[in-house]
């Protein structure tokens, strides 16, 4: 049996060449609100991968797009959730 924690997931994810994007839900007392963060994903020399917060040049433009569709995947998901109170 493995014993592996159980970490939150995120509800979405986005993704852009090397630019990630993960959506949260956070539940509090009047409901669900949505957050995103961004990583740079990258291979090192060894061959492993690793992820970074930090953007250069060639990336910001990627992240800028990345960020796009995040708020609209974040539109989605907070109009599906009103559309489920309303129901």
């Amino acid at each position: 049996m493995s014993e592996r924690s159980e970490h939150p997931r995120p509800v979405a994810e986005v993704r852009m060449g090397a630019v990630k994007g993960a959506i949260w839900a956070n539940d509090f007392e009047g409901g669900v609100f949505h957050t995103a963060t961004f990583e740079r994903v990258y291979r090192t020399q060894d061959g492993e991968w690793r992820s970074s917060r930090s953007f250069g040049e060639r990336e910001l433009l990627v992240l800028a797009k990345a960020a796009d569709a995040a708020h609209t995947k974040l539109m989605e998901l907070r109009s599906a959730g009103e559309d489920e109170e309303d129901a």
